[in-house]
């Protein structure tokens, strides 16, 4: 399960965007972009996980 996040996280580096690099600020963010973030975490966290 682990090589689908790793994967799954490679995947999302390459579509979607980065709102580090545009540096956005998380008080102004839009209901999406929190969502896209979170969504984000999730996949990189899980990816790490041992």
């Amino acid at each position: 399960m682990k090589t689908f996040y790793k994967s799954l996280a490679k995947i999302n580096k390459v579509i979607l965007p980065s709102f580090t690099k545009q540096r956005l600020d998380l008080a102004k963010a839009k209901k999406w972009q929190m969502a896209l973030f979170g969504y984000r975490i999730w996949v990189t966290k899980r990816a790490l996980d041992d």
